[in-house]
């Protein structure tokens, strides 16, 4: 199972961006309306210049308090970013991500930014797979 498969697979294609100079306040009414775990920080919708979860939200509120919410996402996205390209096979992206303990990664051709996959996507293309591969198998011992 290749990124590509995966990525023609997800229903919602578009990548949810925000320009780094968002508030935290509208990152999280965001990641809440849309019930997802991170978005993507970029100036022109194109380039991944970070990328901001759940997780760096809390981490932050832990620390700071609610005074974060005020601040630019670009002060809290992760900035070092681990990222896929549609021909990365979903087992490398896998081991990617749990080496990273990280759950969102940006896939890209060249600089550009052509999608965003989770783990969650990573799981159900494989089990989508496996079941597609059980199918074959049980028609080849029924002789279909």
């Amino acid at each position: 199972m290749l990124v590509r498969q995966i990525l023609s697979a997800k229903p919602e294609q578009k990548v949810l961006a925000v320009a780094p100079q968002t508030p935290v306040a509208e990152a999280v009414r965001i990641l809440a309306e849309k019930r997802i775990g991170a978005l993507v920080i970029s100036s022109d919708g194109r380039r991944a210049e970070g990328i901001l979860s759940e997780r760096d939200i809390v981490r932050e509120l832990a620390v700071r308090g609610g005074e974060i919410l005020a601040q630019p996402v670009a002060e809290l996205m992760t900035r070092r970013l681990v990222t896929c390209t549609p021909g990365d096979s979903a087992r490398h992206v896998v081991e990617k991500m749990t080496a990273g303990r990280f759950r969102h990664m940006p896939v890209l051709e060249g600089d550009d930014m052509i999608g965003l996959i989770s783990i969650g996507d990573v799981v159900k293309g494989r089990l989508d797979e496996l079941t597609m591969e059980t199918n074959a198998l049980a028609d080849m011992i029924r002789g279909h």
